[in-house]
């Protein structure tokens, strides 16, 4: 007896699936690439008018942190801390708006926010 519907026995994927799986390898491919790439960067931020230098790799630690002589104060260490905490977050900020960046670059023509177009 003959199967009717769903894949032909044996045949492989429908041209149009088999089609699909190529794009979806590809992209996969291209997002592992373009996150490689994105590890290899490197981001930096300063805080307190350049009082403080942070540098953070793409793969989100922290690789240099720098201090002018002027800004470490005994009696205000609060002050350093806050300035250090701004210089990482801006630094880390970074690295997320470039991911978000390559990644729409990649998938901005398939709709992925809103789910598949089919």
């Amino acid at each position: 007896m003959a199967k009717r519907g769903g894949f032909p026995g044996g045949m492989g994927m429908p041209g149009n699936m088999n089609n699909l799986m190529k794009q979806a390898q590809k992209m996969q491919k291209q997002m592992e690439e373009s996150q490689k790439a994105l590890e290899e960067k490197e981001f930096s931020a300063s805080a307190g008018g350049g009082a403080v230098e942070v540098k953070v790799s793409g793969k989100k630690e922290i690789t240099s942190v720098k201090l002018k002589e002027e800004v470490v104060d005994p009696d205000d260490i609060e002050m350093l801390e806050d300035l250090i905490m701004a210089a990482v977050n801006e630094a880390l900020r970074k690295v997320e708006e470039e991911s978000q960046n390559s990644m729409s670059k990649l998938t901005g023509g398939l709709g992925m926010g809103g789910g598949f177009p089919f």
